[in-house]
């Protein structure tokens, strides 16, 4: 009888009958059951059935897609002694740190007698059987151009860099060497985010692409129950909680002034020395309402923008909001403050000045609508002259939301971080003097 149809008859018998037949296993046979995947795993976790070339495991946080990644793997290694599988994530400490060292890595998900051998340095995987893994950072596409491999496994393709395309060289140069064997297949592991890479698998044909769906509450039997219970408290369903907890790509609005294609295509790892730094404050109108905006922008020598950091705070009596501007002026080295007045210009600058706030505060009263406000700044997005130096869910899930025309449809009742954000640039980018010009008649 083969360990499949043992396997078979285990899970045919009843509980109580199951239970007795476990407890004749030997010391090992209880240990290759521990680490019996095909046992433990739910059925989303397991490679769907067909002939598809990739294998994308969409699904929110906690959802179990490392283990999924790292056991494909595992069964692919002890099946194919011929096995040369590419571990390609966002950067090699990620590779390492999570794909093959990481509680649901490689090195903790195999038997210990059959555990293959981690050589740092050379960046390499070696089973007993002869079947070897090599790690990539996609941060380095030309490192996938020459290597040849029969599977590959990538995990979280979301959050590969993006800026001058370098997540999908990384991918297309992956592609062109998975040339290795009778049936090379890649497995992507993600958690949703529109960025080019994810949209263009997701437009692949059926047949090309066996895309699996997922929220973290589907395992929630592995997950602390206070976490489940805090992150639905904090996110609910919101387009947060949608995307990270619900696995939901969140689409884009048709005639946004911000797309998350534009916004992926503005990120950058890190901005440059900044020649001026500013804290954009959007107050709320009290302290039970929406949230307060607070948003770090910085322009370069070369008049690029660049987003430092979102710092706004929530449900925020004055005091604290007031201290958080505070606190983010000087983590920044922030040169002013620029502040809406709408809510009442006298009362806004004091607050800031009861926080001790030694720095210029410029308060600026809306005269247009908010979307209005902020069509020119999208304008300099387009044209490329805005940088985020980082990921900012909240405040770009409000930027997708301003619509062209004066609408809002993003999360919330009011998108005060989009606004902040607006104030910020505006005045970095928009409020520079013009230099002096020369007229020849």
């Amino acid at each position: 009888m083969t360990r499949t149809e043992r396997l078979a008859g285990l899970l045919a018998l009843p509980p109580e009958d199951r239970r007795r037949a476990l407890a004749r296993f030997s010391e090992r046979e209880q240990e290759e059951l521990a680490t019996h995947w095909q046992l433990w795993a739910r059925r989303e976790q397991l490679a769907p059935p067909g002939d598809w070339r990739v294998w994308l495991v969409m699904a929110g946080r906690g959802f179990g897609k490392t283990r999924a990644g790292a056991e494909w793997v595992r069964a692919v290694a002890s099946a194919d002694p011929q096995a040369r599988i590419a571990l390609v994530a966002a950067s090699l400490g990620e590779a390492r740190a999570v794909m093959v060292e990481g509680e649901s890595g490689l090195l903790a998900v195999s038997p210990a007698r059959r555990r293959p051998v981690f050589e740092p340095s050379l960046r390499r995987l070696t089973w007993a059987n002869g079947a070897q893994a090599m790690l990539y950072s996609a941060g380095e596409p030309e490192a996938l151009r020459g290597p040849q491999h029969s599977h590959a496994w990538c995990d979280e393709i979301a959050k590969w860099e993006n800026a001058n395309g370098r997540a999908l060289a990384a991918w297309d140069n992956l592609l062109l060497g998975l040339r290795l064997g009778d049936t090379p297949r890649l497995v992507a592991t993600t958690t949703p985010r529109a960025v080019p890479l994810v949209q263009r698998l997701l437009a692949e044909p059926p047949g090309m692409v066996a895309t699996t769906h997922g929220r973290s509450e589907e395992n929630a039997d592995n997950l602390p129950a206070r976490f489940l219970k805090d992150m639905r408290r904090t996110f609910g369903k919101s387009l947060l909680g949608r995307q990270e907890l619900d696995g939901e790509l969140i689409a884009d609005l048709p005639g946004a002034l911000w797309t998350r294609a534009l916004l992926e295509a503005s990120r950058v790892a890190a901005a440059p020395e900044a020649a001026r730094v500013v804290i954009g404050v959007d107050p709320p109108a009290s302290a039970q309402g929406d949230a307060c905006g607070i948003v770090v922008a910085a322009i370069d020598a070369g008049g690029v923008g660049h987003v430092l950091a979102d710092a706004s705070v929530m449900r925020a009596s004055p005091e604290r909001w007031a201290r958080a501007v505070a606190t983010a002026a000087a983590m920044w080295s922030a040169d002013r403050v620029v502040a809406e007045a709408n809510q009442g210009g006298a009362m806004v600058e004091s607050v800031l000045r009861a926080a001790e706030i030694a720095l210029p505060v410029r308060l600026v009263h809306a005269s247009r609508g908010k979307c209005a406000r902020a069509e020119p700044v999208a304008a300099l997005y387009e044209a490329g002259r805005v940088k985020h130096a980082g990921l900012f869910p909240a405040l770009e899930d409000e930027l997708c939301g301003l619509m062209a025309g004066g609408a809002y449809q993003g999360p919330g009742r009011s998108p005060d971080r989009a606004d902040a954000l607006v104030w910020a640039l505006t005045e970095l980018m928009l409020n520079r003097p013009s230099a002096p010009r020369v007229w020849v008649g």
